[in-house]
């Protein structure tokens, strides 16, 4: 690893050591009530290290589901690196740190009497809300495409049975098929995420299914680490991976999931076997209940603790929000809900605000011993997100490193899954 990329790690490291740092809560705090929704990587960070850090505060978290799927190796699961038990996490390990922890989906917000609505009927009251509500699908953005017809083209775009799905129409697909991945324009989760899905679909084409075709319909003429990507695409499969960028008639504009079937804007229809359709998507639903959205759809935040910048006393994470250069990412998410727990902490207990510190590295699968990466470390400054470091894989890294950075990134994945979860 060059040295460039050992300061960088290393600067991320250490600033999520700072955010880990316990705080002396004064003995007021104890009547707080803190409500996190979401339980994946920002939700679930955020519950874990403000109750470390301010052990009176009350946190119950909402979520769901008991286990939780992760994106992040979902991917590895399509292409029959891992198992799909290896990526869901309990909430046990919350609930032994002092963390309540109620399955219920939120339905509403109530911004100004500070309370939550639950499915299951029950109403809780919070002096601190945290949201870390994911994505959801826009349907309809892509014509034909509704949540109806993500049950005959996957979207996976949620890990949990739309993964299975598309993994069972993989295996079930004659060897010489066409698999058809609609890749959205940005902003959307994960940006790397379709172009290792598209490196382990064909991981598993090539041992399984070897005369088969993927083809990228992409609405953006460039994306994350797509040097790095393409080079891997080449020296391990081959001719088996088209990508068709957006000016040269990647576009689509209309699915028909039915016939998997979709059509460009140039008018091009394309035929698939599989058809994999990752539609636009925006902030998952309640945080516009919670009235934290902007016109985009996505959440703007206040970069110094990631408060909501619409409404007090509500902080939103991970996906959902407008946090840009950062990335739409699981370790993103994971900082930023450090972030906010400090944030809440503090200012529960009239300290002032910690240094808004926050690093994301994002590993990607390429082939079994071959991973790539990119990194990054930000700062609010001037009420902006600012990137201040940062780096990717170098383009001419021979085997030994790519197999290196395949190990870290397997590392990466059970240490944060600990971190957060508790295993």
């Amino acid at each position: 690893m060059s040295l460039q990329r050992r300061t960088l790690l290393s600067s991320a490291l250490a600033g999520a050591a700072t955010l880990a740092l316990p705080s002396i809560v004064r003995a007021q705090a104890g009547s707080a009530h803190v409500v996190v929704i979401g339980g994946g990587f920002g939700g679930a960070t955020a519950a874990r290290y403000l109750k470390a850090q301010a052990p009176q505060v009350r946190v119950t978290l909402v979520e769901p589901a008991e286990r939780f799927y992760t994106c992040p190796f979902s991917n590895l699961y399509l292409a029959g690196l891992r198992s799909f038990e290896s990526i869901g996490h309990g909430y046990d390990g919350l609930r032994k740190a002092g963390i309540g922890v109620v399955h219920a989906r939120a339905e509403d917000v109530d911004t100004a009497a500070r309370s939550v609505r639950l499915s299951s009927g029950q109403t809780l009251r919070y002096d601190k809300l945290v949201l870390s509500p994911g994505v959801d699908m826009r349907w309809n953005a892509l014509q034909g495409y509704d949540e109806a017809a993500a049950h005959l083209a996957p979207h996976a775009w949620k890990a949990g049975p739309q993964t299975q799905l598309l993994r069972q129409q993989m295996e079930a697909m004659e060897d010489g098929g066409t698999f058809v991945m609609v890749i959205p324009a940005n902003p959307f989760r994960c940006p790397p995420g379709p172009y290792e899905r598209a490196a382990m679909v064909a991981h598993y084409f090539k041992q399984h299914k070897p005369k088969s075709k993927i083809l990228l319909l992409d609405n953006k003429d460039a994306f994350s680490k797509q040097g790095l990507f393409l080079q891997g695409y080449k020296a391990l499969y081959g001719d088996m991976i088209e990508w068709v960028k957006q000016s040269d008639d990647g576009q689509v504009v209309r699915v028909d999931a039915r016939q998997r079937v979709v059509e460009t804007a140039f008018g091009t229809q394309h035929k698939a076997d599989v058809l994999n359709v990752i539609p636009p998507q925006k902030a998952g639903f309640i945080a516009d209940r919670a009235g934290v959205t902007d016109a985009s759809g996505w959440v703007p935040i206040k970069p110094e603790s990631f408060e909501s910048a619409q409404v007090p006393h509500v902080y939103v994470l991970g996906d959902a929000t407008i946090a840009a250069p950062m990335p739409k990412s699981g370790f993103a998410a994971n900082t930023q809900g450090k972030l906010a727990a400090a944030a809440i902490a503090a200012e529960l207990t009239g300290q002032p605000l910690p240094t808004a510190s926050l690093a994301n590295t994002c590993y990607s699968l390429v082939g079994t011993h071959y991973g790539i990466s990119v990194a990054g470390v930000y700062r609010a400054q001037d009420g902006k997100l600012q990137e201040v470091a940062g780096g990717v894989s170098p383009m001419q890294a021979d085997a030994g490193f790519r197999k290196a950075e395949a190990i870290y990134g397997a590392a990466w994945y059970q240490a944060i899954s600990t971190d957060i979860w508790g295993g």
